[in-house]
Protein backbone atom coordinates (compact mmCIF):
# COMPACT_ATOMS: atom_id res chain seq x y z
CA UNK A 1 0.00 0.00 0.00
CA UNK A 2 2.82 2.45 0.89
CA UNK A 3 4.51 1.79 -2.45
CA UNK A 4 1.28 2.48 -4.34
CA UNK A 5 0.85 5.73 -2.42
CA UNK A 6 4.39 6.79 -3.26
CA UNK A 7 3.88 6.04 -6.95
CA UNK A 8 0.41 7.62 -7.17
CA UNK A 9 1.04 10.91 -5.32
CA UNK A 10 3.03 12.68 -8.10
CA UNK A 11 0.49 11.65 -10.73
CA UNK A 12 -2.32 12.97 -8.51
CA UNK A 13 -0.50 16.30 -8.29
CA UNK A 14 -0.39 16.55 -12.10
CA UNK A 15 -4.08 15.63 -12.40
CA UNK A 16 -5.17 18.23 -9.83
CA UNK A 17 -3.05 20.90 -11.49
CA UNK A 18 -4.49 20.05 -14.89
CA UNK A 19 -8.00 20.41 -13.42
CA UNK A 20 -7.34 24.13 -12.94
CA UNK A 21 -8.30 24.55 -16.59
CA UNK A 22 -11.86 23.50 -15.69
CA UNK A 23 -12.18 26.16 -12.99
CA UNK A 24 -10.09 29.13 -14.07
CA UNK A 25 -9.70 31.49 -17.01
CA UNK A 26 -8.35 30.35 -20.35
CA UNK A 27 -4.88 31.73 -19.69
CA UNK A 28 -2.39 31.84 -16.87
CA UNK A 29 -1.07 35.22 -15.77
CA UNK A 30 2.63 35.62 -16.66
CA UNK A 31 3.55 36.53 -13.09
CA UNK A 32 1.77 33.47 -11.71
CA UNK A 33 3.34 31.29 -14.38
CA UNK A 34 6.87 32.40 -13.46
CA UNK A 35 6.10 31.93 -9.78
CA UNK A 36 4.91 28.36 -10.37
CA UNK A 37 7.89 27.47 -12.56
CA UNK A 38 10.30 28.92 -9.99
CA UNK A 39 8.63 26.96 -7.19
CA UNK A 40 8.84 23.74 -9.21
CA UNK A 41 12.54 24.30 -9.93
CA UNK A 42 13.29 24.91 -6.24
CA UNK A 43 11.53 21.71 -5.19
CA UNK A 44 13.43 19.64 -7.76
CA UNK A 45 16.85 21.03 -6.75
CA UNK A 46 16.22 20.42 -3.04
CA UNK A 47 14.90 16.91 -3.72
CA UNK A 48 17.94 16.11 -5.86
CA UNK A 49 20.33 17.09 -3.07
CA UNK A 50 18.70 15.89 0.15
CA UNK A 51 16.68 12.93 -1.11
CA UNK A 52 19.05 11.57 -3.76
CA UNK A 53 22.66 12.80 -3.77
CA UNK A 54 23.25 12.75 0.00
CA UNK A 55 21.80 9.21 0.39
CA UNK A 56 23.95 8.12 -2.57
CA UNK A 57 27.09 9.38 -0.81
CA UNK A 58 26.01 7.90 2.55
CA UNK A 59 25.55 4.46 0.99
CA UNK A 60 29.06 4.57 -0.50
CA UNK A 61 30.98 5.23 2.74
CA UNK A 62 32.60 1.79 2.54
CA UNK A 63 34.57 3.03 -0.49
CA UNK A 64 36.51 5.42 1.73
CA UNK A 65 38.28 8.11 -0.30
CA UNK A 66 36.36 7.01 -3.42
CA UNK A 67 32.91 7.30 -1.82
CA UNK A 68 32.15 10.22 -4.12
CA UNK A 69 32.43 8.06 -7.27
CA UNK A 70 28.84 6.65 -7.33
CA UNK A 71 27.38 10.13 -6.72
CA UNK A 72 29.51 11.84 -9.37
CA UNK A 73 29.35 9.00 -11.90
CA UNK A 74 25.60 8.45 -11.58
CA UNK A 75 24.95 12.19 -11.66
CA UNK A 76 26.76 12.56 -14.99
CA UNK A 77 25.02 9.52 -16.44
CA UNK A 78 21.69 11.15 -15.55
CA UNK A 79 22.75 14.42 -17.17
CA UNK A 80 23.81 12.65 -20.37
CA UNK A 81 20.65 10.51 -20.41
CA UNK A 82 18.41 13.60 -20.37
CA UNK A 83 20.69 15.30 -22.87
CA UNK A 84 20.13 12.36 -25.22
CA UNK A 85 16.35 12.39 -24.70
CA UNK A 86 16.27 16.16 -25.18
CA UNK A 87 17.91 15.77 -28.58
CA UNK A 88 15.88 12.80 -29.79
CA UNK A 89 12.29 13.31 -28.54
CA UNK A 90 10.45 15.99 -30.57
CA UNK A 91 9.02 18.59 -28.17
CA UNK A 92 8.05 22.23 -27.95
CA UNK A 93 8.46 24.40 -24.87
CA UNK A 94 5.86 26.95 -23.93
CA UNK A 95 6.60 30.37 -25.41
CA UNK A 96 8.93 28.89 -28.03
CA UNK A 97 8.27 28.62 -31.75
CA UNK A 98 11.20 26.30 -32.51
CA UNK A 99 10.65 22.59 -31.77
CA UNK A 100 13.55 20.64 -30.28
CA UNK A 101 14.64 17.06 -30.83
CA UNK A 102 14.41 15.18 -34.09
CA UNK A 103 12.17 16.67 -36.77
CA UNK A 104 8.68 15.23 -36.75
CA UNK A 105 5.35 16.21 -38.25
CA UNK A 106 3.48 16.55 -34.96
CA UNK A 107 1.00 19.15 -33.79
CA UNK A 108 2.34 21.86 -31.53
CA UNK A 109 -0.04 20.74 -28.78
CA UNK A 110 1.37 17.22 -28.93
CA UNK A 111 4.93 18.50 -28.72
CA UNK A 112 4.05 20.73 -25.76
CA UNK A 113 2.75 17.68 -23.89
CA UNK A 114 5.90 15.76 -24.85
CA UNK A 115 8.03 18.58 -23.38
CA UNK A 116 6.43 18.15 -19.95
CA UNK A 117 6.45 14.36 -20.28
CA UNK A 118 10.21 14.60 -20.78
CA UNK A 119 10.45 16.48 -17.47
CA UNK A 120 8.41 13.84 -15.67
CA UNK A 121 10.65 10.88 -16.52
CA UNK A 122 13.42 11.71 -14.00
CA UNK A 123 10.85 12.56 -11.34
CA UNK A 124 9.25 9.13 -11.66
CA UNK A 125 12.70 7.51 -11.56
CA UNK A 126 13.58 9.44 -8.39
CA UNK A 127 10.49 8.19 -6.56
CA UNK A 128 11.02 4.66 -7.86
CA UNK A 129 14.65 4.39 -6.77
CA UNK A 130 13.90 5.52 -3.20
CA UNK A 131 10.98 3.10 -2.91
CA UNK A 132 13.23 0.35 -4.27
CA UNK A 133 15.85 1.18 -1.64
CA UNK A 134 13.27 0.92 1.13
CA UNK A 135 11.89 -2.37 -0.23
CA UNK A 136 15.41 -3.84 -0.29
CA UNK A 137 15.87 -3.03 3.41
CA UNK A 138 18.62 -0.47 2.80
CA UNK A 139 19.32 1.38 6.07
CA UNK A 140 20.12 4.66 4.30
CA UNK A 141 16.65 4.86 2.69
CA UNK A 142 13.51 5.20 4.78
CA UNK A 143 9.86 4.96 3.80
CA UNK A 144 9.21 8.44 5.21
CA UNK A 145 12.05 9.80 3.06
CA UNK A 146 10.60 8.16 -0.06
CA UNK A 147 7.09 9.44 0.68
CA UNK A 148 8.47 12.91 1.43
CA UNK A 149 10.09 13.02 -2.00
CA UNK A 150 6.86 11.76 -3.55
CA UNK A 151 4.87 14.48 -1.76
CA UNK A 152 7.38 17.14 -2.79
CA UNK A 153 7.17 16.11 -6.44
CA UNK A 154 3.36 16.03 -6.20
CA UNK A 155 3.43 19.65 -4.96
CA UNK A 156 5.76 20.52 -7.82
CA UNK A 157 3.52 18.72 -10.33
CA UNK A 158 0.45 20.74 -9.40
CA UNK A 159 1.65 23.96 -11.08
CA UNK A 160 3.21 21.91 -13.88
CA UNK A 161 -0.17 20.35 -14.70
CA UNK A 162 -1.77 23.81 -14.81
CA UNK A 163 1.01 25.17 -17.00
CA UNK A 164 0.30 22.37 -19.52
CA UNK A 165 -3.49 22.40 -19.65
CA UNK A 166 -4.28 26.12 -19.48
CA UNK A 167 -2.19 27.28 -22.47
CA UNK A 168 -3.71 24.47 -24.52
CA UNK A 169 -7.16 25.78 -23.66
CA UNK A 170 -6.07 29.34 -24.44
CA UNK A 171 -4.97 28.20 -27.90
CA UNK A 172 -8.52 27.13 -28.71
CA UNK A 173 -8.69 23.57 -27.39
CA UNK A 174 -11.80 22.52 -25.45
CA UNK A 175 -11.34 22.47 -21.69
CA UNK A 176 -12.06 18.74 -21.36
CA UNK A 177 -9.43 17.80 -23.93
CA UNK A 178 -6.88 20.22 -22.45
CA UNK A 179 -7.46 18.62 -19.05
CA UNK A 180 -6.95 15.10 -20.42
CA UNK A 181 -3.76 16.09 -22.23
CA UNK A 182 -2.45 17.70 -19.05
CA UNK A 183 -3.17 14.52 -17.12
CA UNK A 184 -1.60 12.35 -19.83
CA UNK A 185 1.69 14.24 -19.47
CA UNK A 186 1.98 12.77 -15.97
CA UNK A 187 1.31 9.13 -16.87
CA UNK A 188 5.00 8.56 -17.57
CA UNK A 189 5.84 9.20 -13.89
CA UNK A 190 4.22 6.08 -12.37
CA UNK A 191 5.51 4.04 -15.32
CA UNK A 192 9.07 5.31 -14.80
CA UNK A 193 8.76 4.66 -11.05
CA UNK A 194 7.63 1.05 -11.55
CA UNK A 195 10.38 0.30 -14.09
CA UNK A 196 13.01 1.82 -11.78
CA UNK A 197 11.79 -0.25 -8.83
CA UNK A 198 12.09 -3.41 -10.92
CA UNK A 199 15.57 -2.47 -12.17
CA UNK A 200 16.84 -1.55 -8.70
CA UNK A 201 15.54 -4.79 -7.21
CA UNK A 202 17.46 -6.75 -9.85
CA UNK A 203 20.74 -4.85 -9.38
CA UNK A 204 20.68 -3.67 -5.75
CA UNK A 205 24.46 -2.88 -5.59
CA UNK A 206 23.83 -0.15 -8.18
CA UNK A 207 21.38 1.72 -5.91
CA UNK A 208 23.84 4.57 -5.10
CA UNK A 209 24.37 5.09 -8.83
CA UNK A 210 20.63 5.02 -9.51
CA UNK A 211 20.00 7.63 -6.80
CA UNK A 212 22.54 10.05 -8.26
CA UNK A 213 21.38 9.19 -11.80
CA UNK A 214 17.89 10.44 -10.92
CA UNK A 215 19.41 13.56 -9.34
CA UNK A 216 21.43 14.33 -12.47
CA UNK A 217 18.35 13.89 -14.65
CA UNK A 218 16.35 16.34 -12.54
CA UNK A 219 19.19 18.86 -12.46
CA UNK A 220 19.31 18.80 -16.27
CA UNK A 221 15.62 19.65 -16.48
CA UNK A 222 15.94 22.48 -13.96
CA UNK A 223 19.01 24.15 -15.48
CA UNK A 224 18.17 23.58 -19.14
CA UNK A 225 14.45 24.36 -19.04
CA UNK A 226 12.91 25.67 -15.83
CA UNK A 227 15.44 28.31 -14.78
CA UNK A 228 15.54 29.96 -18.25
CA UNK A 229 11.72 29.99 -18.37
CA UNK A 230 11.41 31.63 -14.94
CA UNK A 231 14.20 34.17 -15.61
CA UNK A 232 13.42 35.51 -19.08
CA UNK A 233 11.46 38.72 -19.59
CA UNK A 234 9.55 40.55 -16.88
CA UNK A 235 8.90 39.35 -13.32
CA UNK A 236 12.11 37.28 -13.19
CA UNK A 237 12.55 38.31 -9.53
CA UNK A 238 9.26 36.57 -8.71
CA UNK A 239 10.62 33.36 -10.22
CA UNK A 240 13.78 33.66 -8.11
CA UNK A 241 11.86 34.22 -4.87
CA UNK A 242 9.55 31.28 -5.59
CA UNK A 243 12.57 29.11 -6.43
CA UNK A 244 13.89 29.85 -2.93
CA UNK A 245 10.44 29.16 -1.46
CA UNK A 246 10.12 25.81 -3.25
CA UNK A 247 13.64 24.87 -2.18
CA UNK A 248 12.92 25.59 1.49
CA UNK A 249 9.53 23.84 1.39
CA UNK A 250 11.17 20.64 0.14
CA UNK A 251 14.06 21.04 2.59
CA UNK A 252 11.63 21.47 5.49
CA UNK A 253 9.59 18.44 4.43
CA UNK A 254 12.70 16.29 4.15
CA UNK A 255 14.03 17.29 7.57
CA UNK A 256 10.66 17.17 9.36
CA UNK A 257 9.37 13.95 7.79
CA UNK A 258 12.53 12.19 6.58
Amino acid sequence: MEVLQGIALPFLGTALGSACVLLMKDHLNVLIQKALIGFAAGVMVAASIWSLLIPSIDQSQSLGFWSFVPAVGGFWLGILFLFLLDHTIPHLHQGSHEPEGVKAKLKNTTMMVLAVTLHNIPEGMAVGVLLAGWLSGNDAVTLSGALTLSLGIAIQNFPEGAIVSMPLCASGMKKGKAFLLGVSSGIVEPLAAILTIIAAQLVEPLLPYLLSFAAGSMFYVVVEELIPEMSCGRHSNIGTLCFAFGFTVMLALDVALG
